[in-house]
């Protein structure tokens, strides 16, 4: 089997390349023309090289701009839209055209597809929120009917935080906790659907391997934890005592518009799909999963 994916650079996408490659072939859509692949596009001008003596049969689509990368501003948040919407609508048009066209297209969404759902428990079939996040993730799956007219089964994966000591989100919080400077963002009370990398990666070969799962997909832990538990929880596993609570107005003076969404919002998230099709998580206590980390990386 050929997987080709996009976005291969980052967080997920490292640890899944190299995954994939135990069983299968696996190419990069790369943005670098320097580089010698066989597959390269610049999705701002539309522009592919597509090697197509090469039948691609899973296309995985990670791509999208960090949106907490720097404060929010119309040109920013313009930059988080293209990155997502267009680079994904550009990518089901050319695959869509392709004479020998993929059997599945897993494209990237994200649990802010809910909108804060005060403590309610969302799965896949509830509807959108309605603030920018929502609306971001309604056009970033929309972006996809191209393909999924075309027959190609089409996955949207509506992915939480996820958990790695070598990137993404918890590597960002660790050196303020590692120095007892970690906080609870206000009360803690909001609930956080997060993921280990591990699981992340295994949920997407398992869904690409379950040929009858198709729509949107909770790329999520069974067990949401409130942010005062995670805060505590990573103090506890860097030994130290978490003490600071960040109040909503304080952080909106420091990081602006995205605090909420990104800080404050209550995304309790079920992930139904997998369940339902027997998924096995390898990381669904918190706790653990940290002490687990942190255990490996000493």
């Amino acid at each position: 089997m050929n997987i080709l994916i996009a976005g291969s650079s980052g967080l997920i996408g490292t640890a899944l390349k190299e995954k994939l490659k135990e069983k299968y072939n696996v190419y990069a859509l790369c943005r670098d023309p320097s580089k010698n692949s066989e597959f390269y596009w610049n999705p701002s001008k539309e522009e592919f090289k597509w090697n197509e003596e090469i039948n691609i049969d899973v296309v995985i689509n990670l791509c999208g701009e960090n949106i907490a990368k720097k404060r929010w501003n119309k040109n920013f948040k313009k930059r988080i839209f293209e990155s997502r919407v267009n680079a994904t609508k550009i990518l089901a048009k050319k695959i869509s055209n392709l004479k020998y066209k993929p059997n599945l297209f897993i494209s990237s969404s994200a649990i802010g597809y809910y909108g804060d759902n005060i403590n309610k428990m969302v799965h896949e079939n509830n509807p959108p929120g309605n603030d920018f996040l929502s609306k971001l993730s309604i056009d970033w799956e929309n972006a996809t009917h191209l393909a999924e007219n075309m027959g190609i089964r089409t996955v949207h994966l509506r992915t939480g935080i996820v958990l790695s000591p070598n990137g993404g989100a918890l590597k960002q919080m660790l050196p303020a906790f590692k120095l007892g400077l970690g906080s609870i963002f206000g009360e803690g009370n909001q609930f956080m659907s997060w993921i280990s990398l591990n699981d992340a990666v295994n949920a997407i070969i398992f869904l690409m391997e379950k040929n009858n799962i198709n729509g949107a997909v909770n790329l999520v832990s069974p067990k949401p934890e409130t942010n005062l538990n995670f805060s505590k929880m990573l103090g506890k596993s860097v030994n130290r005592v978490v003490l600071f609570k960040l109040p909503k107005w304080f952080a909106k003076l420091i990081f602006g518009e995205m605090a909420e969404p990104l800080f404050y919002s209550n995304i309790k998230v079920e992930p139904r799909t997998l369940k339902v099709n027997k998924f096995e998580y390898e990381n669904s206590d918190l706790q653990e999963t940290l002490k687990n980390f942190f255990c490996k990386k000493n």
